[in-house]
């Protein structure tokens, strides 16, 4: 591995050709924090399934790909006289030392729980009104739950025992079944929303990721249908053309695949 002083030499590589480009590039000088928003969103998503991929080499890659997003941001706020790179290193560090209380001071904490809840109770004493102030709008609904569940959890809103909470999941399947009978279709919605909710609150304890979870499941459906579209193309056969029958044939060959 590189030496801190060579991984220093490397991150000032980058910001000389951040300028570079931002004086030189026609494409770069016209970006602004508007205009690279969706593509930083795009570039974490890559990042995401290149983890979920166990891909090293793409990890590395995209680490890269929004590390020079997050350059992009610092150089723009430079030339806004808002703040610099430095400014955005050194507030993370202040925060850091300050979130963890029982590194750089006194506090003693006995396991990762404890962390956690110190970390909620500082941010509310750095001005935040709810613990769930911290929750980003536009987080997907699935990322947003997980999210919302665990930071209740840090100030004691939980349920005790893993059981409680499939209970929980079996009571909001009955209320949506009981919509679904009525034909409401406004309140069936609402139902069906507080079923995933206690879901995935049930992943979290199971200590699953809902959102790997069904990303898992995604590439795993995806794997198999385009097994069944490679054998109806071998058959010179249509997708449409075949019977619910002919499909499950090459489907059970792809789950055993």
């Amino acid at each position: 591995m590189n030496t801190r002083q060579k991984q220093l030499e490397s991150f000032g590589r980058l910001l000389d050709i951040m300028d570079d480009l931002r004086e030189k590039c026609p494409w770069d000088k016209k970006q602004t924090m508007q205009s690279l928003r969706h593509l930083t969103i795009e570039e974490t998503y890559e990042l995401g399934d290149a983890i979920l991929d166990n891909n090293w080499t793409e990890v590395k890659k995209e680490l890269g790909d929004l590390m020079l997003h997050l350059v992009f941001y610092a150089k723009i706020g430079s030339e806004t006289n808002d703040f610099d790179i430095a400014d955005v290193c050194n507030e993370i560090c202040d925060k850091l030392i300050h979130r963890h209380p029982h590194i750089y001071s006194d506090t003693v904490v006995q396991n990762e729980e404890e962390v956690k809840q110190n970390w909620e109770k500082l941010k509310l004493k750095e001005g935040r009104s709810s613990v769930l102030e911290g929750v980003p709008k536009s987080l997907p609904a699935l990322v947003k739950a997980s999210r919302i569940q665990e930071k209740v959890k840090a100030v004691g809103f939980d349920w005790d025992e893993p059981h409680q909470v499939w209970d929980k999941v079996q009571e909001e399947l009955e209320e949506l079944q009981a919509e679904i009978k009525v034909g409401d279709h406004d309140k069936t919605e609402a139902e069906f929303g507080d079923v995933l909710f206690s879901l995935i609150n049930y992943a979290r304890f199971l200590k699953i990721n809902p959102e790997d979870a069904l990303e898992r499941t995604n590439k795993k459906f995806i794997k198999r249908f385009q097994y069944l579209e490679s054998k109806a193309s071998e058959l010179g056969k249509p997708l449409m053309d075949m019977s619910l029958s002919e499909m499950d044939v090459f489907w059970e060959e792809a789950k055993k695949l």
